[in-house]
């Protein structure tokens, strides 16, 4: 089992006829997932052909929907038409929308993530690498090569950590991997996917990636104290930064205690959450726990 993406999902690509759009559709086949058509109002009625699998191209996604039965849409379109797209997915009654790109205004993402969760549509993003479960399907740009199926279960915020864990845990393997996206407004939280594992019966332990800005890792640490079991190991990027700058795609601007590495990391250990001063540490602590030696 996973969670949000498996097997069964039927993923569209808006912007699949770009050049980002083309790259990761590639990789994205290559790794198994069903892509069943590209979105592109000027190309409707053509098809792509990804190593001798032919794509096509509709006009719209409620267009692709209806001749495809597609569930999950995958944006990578400009920051400028990132609005528009997300809103058309939404009317069309996609189920999960995952987008990959960055560089949205906040008020748009605001504007979209709000709208999405009123038509019953799940953003995962913006400006993540989306989610993989690995041997089943991988919907965004992480690389499908680096791990194996397996029974951990990890959100992260960081794209490049995401990435790392799944590298340091592959003789592991995970369920499923969400990259939730580091921006001040996403539309899938670290309780989402917390919840999400929770109720996973093949996810045998989580992994939660944070950063330093804001208060999100604090109030994960609050749901895990009330309604997590499965064990949690942490990691928080971001414990030499110095504090009143503005720091990374997170935007994250520390000032005294609030939104530091530190306080977030006492956070999630008040709550039993294992938290690894590293993201090699963060990896044996998940491998001490499933061997029930930590």
């Amino acid at each position: 089992m996973a969670i949000y993406l498996t097997k069964e999902s039927k993923v569209l690509v808006q912007g699949m006829t770009g050049g980002e759009g083309m790259k990761h559709t590639r990789r994205m086949l290559a790794a198994g997932t069903n892509v069943v058509g590209g979105v592109n109002p000027r190309k409707a009625g053509r098809t792509v052909d990804f190593d001798n699998r032919a794509v096509p191209v509709f006009g719209s996604v409620r267009a692709g929907m209806d001749a495809t039965g597609a569930d999950v849409t995958v944006v990578f379109v400009p920051p400028a038409f990132a609005k528009a797209a997300v809103v058309e997915a939404a009317d069309a009654g996609i189920g999960l929308a995952v987008v990959i790109t960055e560089g949205i205004p906040v008020h748009d993402s605001v504007a979209f993530t709000a709208y999405a969760r009123s038509k019953g549509t799940r953003i995962i993003g913006p400006n993540c690498p989306g989610l993989i479960s690995p041997g089943q399907s991988n919907a965004g740009i992480i690389p499908a090569d680096i791990t194996k199926p397996g029974r951990i279960g990890l959100v992260s915020k960081s794209g490049t950590l995401t990435y790392q864990l799944m590298y340091e845990l592959r003789d592991i393997g995970f369920s499923t991997c969400v990259g939730i996206g580091g921006d001040p407004v996403v539309g899938t939280t670290h309780i989402d996917c917390l919840a999400a594992f929770q109720d996973d019966p093949e996810t045998d332990l989580i992994v939660l990636i944070g950063e330093i800005g804001g208060d999100a890792e604090e109030r994960a640490a609050a749901y895990i104290r009330e309604h997590i079991t499965k064990p949690v190991v942490g990691y928080i990027a971001g414990f030499t930064a110095p504090e009143g700058r503005t720091m990374g795609h997170a935007g994250a601007i520390v000032s005294g205690s609030s939104g530091t590495a530190q306080a977030k990391k006492e956070a999630l250990e008040a709550a039993g959450v294992r938290v690894g001063s590293t993201p090699t540490e963060t990896a044996r602590l998940v491998q001490a726990t499933l061997a029930g030696t930590e």
